[in-house]
This record gives C-alpha cells, sequence and structure tokens, in this order.
C-alpha cells in the first residue's frame, strides 16, 4: 500500500526518542498537501520541534 496516495483520514506518529517521528510526519504532511489533502499536523511533544 502507498501510504501517500492511500492515506486514511488520520495518521499517528510513534516512537521512542530520536526515531524521526517529527522529520516523518513533516514529509508526510507536505507531500499529502502536495496532493490537494487537507492536512492538520499537531505536536504534543513539550520540546516542540516544527519551527513556525
Amino acid at each position: 500500500m502507498n501510504l501517500i496516495d492511500n492515506a486514511p483520514r488520520k495518521l499517528f506518529f510513534t516512537g521512542k526518542r530520536g526515531v524521526g517521528k517529527t522529520s516523518v510526519a513533516s514529509a508526510t504532511a507536505i507531500a499529502l498537501a502536495e496532493r490537494g489533502r487537507r492536512v492538520l499536523l499537531v505536536s504534543t511533544d513539550p520540546a516542540l520541534n516544527l519551527g513556525g
């Protein structure tokens, strides 16, 4: 299954420290948005790394 083309309505990225959750979530959000999907990217990490 191609995750980007067949993405479910909600995606969650989990894992232990330093595995790339923020990077993968951000890249996935960008890829979905570029394909016309509406995207809301939310982080529950108290040390937020999604610069803004």
